[in-house]
């Protein structure tokens, strides 16, 4: 792919375009640019406020934050709405078509994963390891499992249904409420990271609930092997 020529995008950093018919090429041109992918990671479990992207992506600066939000509105893949009244906050979300990018994120994350420079014990978001869950888990491991099993990080509340060897996750919301879950974790996500993919005590985390479920969960993610210096 022939970088072809870079322009100005405003103020934040220049927007690079690549002079090739390939569809790479074109999803480069969509989520190529620093910090674009991890934006629309941020979004797809629901809609969330810019504040709350910024402190999620604490590496952002505020300006590179809404350039990036509106490249990715004017591209089609998030769009902002405000909630209903009394509260009229404006929030981001991904479209219909942002969200299938999931696979994407999936994809490279279990492909980055497997590279011996990966280091697990960097800061991670709530929306981020939840994912990493539904990229990881291991459908032998959590073969028979069928729980709900509650985290809450902060402010968000999210519920995951484990089912045939499949993890779904979701905000937590009447319809899917904390108090119906039969483990719940609650900490900083950094923290569950370290049991889950670390190899750290559950005494970590917070857990309420069905303890011995929570750490049968922590062992339903393993890390792909990582590659030796000759590449296999």
């Amino acid at each position: 792919m022939e970088l072809e020529k870079i322009t100005s995008a405003g103020r934040g950093e220049p927007k690079r375009r690549y002079d090739d018919a390939c569809g790479t090429a074109h999803a480069l041109d969509l989520i190529g640019e620093r910090w674009a992918l991890l934006v629309l990671r941020e979004l797809m479990l629901g809609p969330r406020r810019f504040t709350d992207l910024k402190v999620d992506l604490p590496g952002i600066s505020a300006n590179v934050l809404t350039q990036r939000l509106g490249e990715l509105e004017a591209r089609g893949l998030v769009r902002r709405r405000f909630l209903p009244s009394p509260t009229r906050v404006a929030v981001y979300e991904a479209t219909a078509w942002g969200l299938e990018a999931e696979p994407i994120v999936q994809s490279l994350g279990r492909w980055a994963a497997r590279s011996p420079a990966h280091d697990p014990t960097l800061p991670i978001s709530g929306v981020s390891i939840l994912l990493s869950f539904r990229t990881m888990i291991d459908a032998r491991r959590a073969k028979g499992i069928d729980a709900r099993i509650g985290f809450r990080f902060g402010h968000d509340d999210y519920v995951a249904r484990i089912k045939k060897g499949a993890i779904k996750v979701a905000r937590a919301s009447e319809a899917r409420p904390l108090s119906g879950c039969d483990a719940v974790f609650s900490g900083p996500p950094s923290a569950l990271a370290a049991v889950v993919y670390g190899g750290q005590p559950l005494d970590l985390v917070g857990v309420t609930g069905d303890r011995a479920l929570a750490q049968r969960f922590t062992t339903l993610f393993p890390l792909p092997p990582k590659v030796g210096a000759d590449g296999h």
